[in-house]
């Protein structure tokens, strides 16, 4: 009772009267009845940032299904197209539009009104307050004006013409106009999610997350290559070998050198002196277009870093017994007089026997040279400024899972054992398994970053490793990372890399079912979305398992996968009708989206629908809305009873 006494206290100080608690009670109620906002899910965006940058403008369709909306039949398909691209890329579109028309004042005035239409509708599902605090600036009160329905006003075409003849008399038309398509953008999608990999593969990371950090409203769930990225930013040697090693080999250095401010200087002298005379053969860049004509320079940091990172992840696994990754232990298992390695009872022969940096008596030790190397590039690491930005921001808007409005959200897997039961994992000698084994993940993670004890801070980076290639890691999901295979040997079958059982079972009802409610949901219109596996549409695979209960949305951004999975990927839109699947074909390019007008071609599956439109008041936020109402009914009672004094 004096818990329940000093918190209506505390209500008082910010509702010091009955009435300014009744006019919180009477906004809340109203807030509750709007429809629910919409959610847009997007995963494994891998650094492609032109085909995301893309995405997010267009909202996976839902820009362009507004403009249907509120423009039905009155408009052609090629005037629809012109108004999704001026929406989505506004500079740009208004430059094109100044050199080809004569009479823009004609063309500014019908586009101002019809961006005015489009506006009006996405802005209906809001609160005047909500709408208001995602006005520009600049342009905030005439935009209201304009979007808001004026009862009092009975000549509302005038009304509107005048304010539009304004615009268009003090030269401001072009401004009016992008602050129009970029409010259009903010307020089709109301939030966002980010299920993971955000890194890697792609040469724009750095500027997906410029873009994110200035989103209006996300969350993060990590990936297995945000993680290895978080622990480079950590200093942990083995990540920072890791990350190196896979821009080397997607041909990314730009990322490290000119995003990040990395100087990879000492790599590279080490690597000329220590491979001089080596062919290097098998350190290319991975089959990308835009990465032909590698330099002999590039190819022998690669085998540099590749060797500095076996002997670093040998030490770690040395030292980590419980993490059961000895089998990954392959540089003692080398022949050198035969020239074959041991891997998994076989022998295999070795297509690079250049080593000379191997002690065959201490392979995992580093020499004198790696180790000046390594050190560098970890300082490096430490003291880029804008990469301890970026992951200080996904350490405070991510996480390893997230339940929001009834879907549980991971990037990989709930590791399980065949039989279908929750596989018990050993972390520095305690199990967990479930969403334990999540949450203590979670916090060794933060502990790298936030904890003032060294060795557990110590903990925290391995466990930032862990997470990254680990058979038990949730992130993970696979049984080895054969990253020695893949370089050293051409046996496809020992390349492979077998998925969790998590992967076979949750096509079935039971273990969907059993993991969500380990994650505290249960019940109708409960989901899993995770991405981390990419979807062979071409070979009939379909993201949908359990009859929707699960769905798998990895985003297919990487272009690296195009040809294997036959499509560019999923993402995924929750408004307040129900889910809707997108499948999207590969992106070109911003510039024939601007100048021909191309949309990702995207084809809209209903995954569920309901009958009864969804409204604020059945989400997590509306549940917390109603829970203040009664709090704020308790207080009305308190003032009334005299029990507490009010203060206005």
């Amino acid at each position: 009772m004096e818990k329940n006494k000093n918190y209506l206290e505390y209500l008082a100080e910010l509702y010091p009267t009955i009435g300014k608690a009744s006019t919180e009670i009477i906004n809340l109620q109203s807030i509750i009845n709007l429809p629910k906002g919409t959610e847009h899910f997007l995963s494994d965006i891998h650094g492609e940032y032109e085909a995301f940058s893309h995405v997010l403008r267009n909202g996976s369709g839902a820009v362009r299904k507004k403009i249907d909306d509120v423009f039905g039949h009155t408009l052609g398909d090629e005037e629809k197209r012109s108004i999704a691209t001026l929406i989505y890329y506004p500079q740009e579109k208004l430059e094109l539009i100044k050199r080809q028309h004569k009479d823009t004042e004609d063309w500014y005035k019908v586009t101002l009104y019809r961006l005015i239409e489009i506006c009006k509708t996405v802005s209906s599902k809001y609160t005047r307050s909500k709408v208001r605090k995602a006005l520009p600036a600049d342009y905030a009160y005439v935009i209201e004006e304009l979007i808001t329905e004026k009862p009092e006003v009975l000549d509302k075409g005038a009304y509107y013409e005048a304010i539009v003849q304004t615009i268009l008399e003090i030269g401001r038309a072009e401004n009016f106009i992008i602050a129009m398509a970029e409010l259009i953008q903010r307020m089709v999608i109301d939030h966002l999610h980010i299920i993971g990999d955000i890194f890697d593969r792609g040469p724009g990371p750095h500027r997906i997350l410029d873009a994110l950090m200035n989103y209006h409203s996300l969350d993060i769930q990590w990936g297995n290559h945000d993680v290895l990225w978080m622990g480079a930013a950590a200093g942990h040697p083995a990540c920072v070998a890791t990350v190196i090693r896979i821009c080397l080999r997607y041909g990314n250095l730009d990322i490290l050198e000119d995003g990040y401010g990395i100087n990879l200087l000492p790599l590279a002298t080490f690597a000329l002196q220590t491979y001089s005379d080596d062919s290097v053969e098998r350190f290319g860049v991975n089959a990308r277009e835009e990465a032909s004509g590698q330099e002999m320079l590039e190819k022998k940091m690669h085998k540099a870093i590749t060797m500095i990172q076996l002997k670093l992840e040998g030490q770690l696994i040395m030292q980590n017994p419980e993490f059961g990754m000895e089998k990954r232990c392959l540089l003692e298992k080398i022949n050198y007089e035969k020239k074959t390695v041991e891997i998994d009872r076989g022998e295999y022969p070795l297509l690079d026997t250049c080593l000379p940096t191997v002690d065959r008596d201490n392979p995992y030790e580093l020499t004198v040279q790696e180790k000046l190397v390594i050190e560098k590039l970890c300082g490096a690491f430490q003291n880029s400024d804008k990469l301890q930005r970026h992951v200080d921001f996904l350490l405070k808007q991510g996480s390893l899972y997230r339940v929001y409005n009834g879907n549980l959200l991971y990037h990989g897997c709930v590791p399980m054992n065949e039989d279908g039961t929750l596989r018990k994992v050993n972390l520095y000698g305690q199990w967990y398994q479930g969403r334990e084994l999540y949450d203590v993940l979670e916090s060794y993670v933060r502990r790298a970053f936030v904890n003032l004890d060294s060795k557990e801070k110590e903990k925290g980076k391995n466990i930032l490793w862990y997470l990254w290639c680990a058979p038990d890691s949730p992130l993970f999901g696979r049984d080895k990372m054969t990253t020695f295979e893949r370089y050293f040997t051409d046996n496809k079958q020992i390349c492979r890399e077998e998925k969790n059982a998590y992967y076979r079972l949750i096509e079935e009802p039971e273990t969907a079912d059993m993991i969500l409610k380990q994650f505290g949901l249960e019940g109708e219109g409960v989901h899993i979305i995770n991405g981390h596996v990419p979807i062979h549409q071409k070979s009939g695979e379909s993201p949908v398992k359990c009859g929707g209960k699960v769905l798998i949305i990895d985003g297919g951004f990487s272009r690296a996968y195009h040809k294997e999975t036959g499509i560019a990927g999923y993402t995924l839109i929750y408004n307040s009708y129900g889910l809707t699947l997108t499948a999207h074909e590969p992106f070109e390019s911003a510039e024939a989206a601007i100048l021909a007008e191309k949309d990702i071609v995207s084809k809209r599956v209903a995954v569920e629908y309901r009958q009864k439109r969804q409204l604020v008041g059945d989400t997590d936020n509306g549940r917390r809305i109603k829970e203040r109402i009664a709090e704020l009914k308790e207080l009305i009672h308190a003032y009334r009873t005299a029990e507490i004094k009010e203060k206005g």
